[in-house]
């Protein structure tokens, strides 16, 4: 690879500062680079009159920028895990995972308030999350949202909103912390595969010996578990699938959910932490012959 390395993003607030967590590690590590950001809008970006199950899933938002990368117009590319999808090229594969921050969802409240209103809908992004949170809040209308934190933020601050359950993460890099309400732990909301990770990728040809500084091997044997149980129940951005796992001395534990006509079937397996990729196929098989 060149001295000089294109990092591809999305152009929102939230994928700049995580790419900008990345260009740090490697400007730390290997000063020799000069590194260039390269923002784009993704298709994901644009569509926000629909809910993403109904325009394509999640593989919107990266389909942009896998183009750039396979077309050599950037070297690497950084996003949120979990709006990867399952199924990547093998030309451009995941070549680095961060270590996992702030994997939970959380409720957030209008400014100004500090109890929930449920004359309102709570606004949810995916299906894995409003089946859920309806376990918490039965008696809340669970109504779908689109747009960016910023965006959403403003949305319930406006009265649209009594809620919003967003990702823990994405708030914390942005300074929001001050906005969360409640911690929704892996007990009550199972996070999405790969959420608090963020996820660089690059072209398989490429020499990526300064990605050492950036991958985390405990989340990347965790991200994989994951993974790997979405991809068997063929989960994407909005289907009511879940997963979680979690690492202690050499064994891993994978929480699952899956879901079907709205009744869900939470389950979990506990392995070799090397054999996360095998245990999460083999959780997906156990819940998904329950329903």
């Amino acid at each position: 690879m060149n001295k000089k390395i294109r990092i591809g993003s999305r152009e929102s607030k939230l994928a700049v500062l995580q790419s900008q967590i990345i260009i740090d590690l490697i400007k730390k590590h290997c000063p020799q680079y000069e590194i260039e950001l390269v923002t784009m809008k993704t298709t994901g970006d644009r569509i926000l009159d629909r809910t993403l199950d109904k325009v394509g899933g999640k593989g919107l938002f990266v389909k942009e920028l896998d183009k750039a990368l396979l077309n050599g117009e950037v070297d690497l590319t950084v996003h949120s895990l979990k709006d990867v999808p399952m199924e990547i090229d093998e030309r451009i594969p995941l070549v680095a995972f961060t270590e996992c921050e702030y994997p939970y969802d959380v409720l957030v409240l209008p400014k100004g308030t500090d109890k929930l209103d449920l004359s309102k809908p709570i606004g949810s992004s995916s299906m894995r999350r409003s089946i859920q949170i309806k376990k918490i809040y039965p008696d809340a209308e669970i109504k779908p949202i689109r747009g960016n934190v910023i965006t959403r933020l403003k949305k319930l601050d406006s009265g649209e909103y009594s809620a919003l359950i967003l990702a823990q993460a994405g708030l914390e890099r942005l300074g929001l912390s001050y906005r969360i309400s409640r911690v929704f732990n892996e007990n009550e909301i199972i996070p999405a595969a790969g959420q608090g990770v963020i996820a660089v990728q690059g072209r398989k040809e490429d020499n990526f010996d300064f990605v050492k500084y950036i991958n985390n091997k405990n989340s990347k044997l965790c991200a994989e578990a994951e993974r790997s149980f979405v991809k068997e129940l063929n989960g994407g951005c909005s289907s009511p699938v879940a997963a979680f796992a979690v690492l202690k001395n050499d064994k891993i534990t994978i929480n699952g959910l899956y879901a079907e006509n709205n009744i869900m079937n939470i389950q979990s397996i506990t392995g070799k932490a090397g054999e996360g990729k095998a245990l999460g196929k083999e959780l997906a098989k156990r819940v998904r012959e329950v329903l």
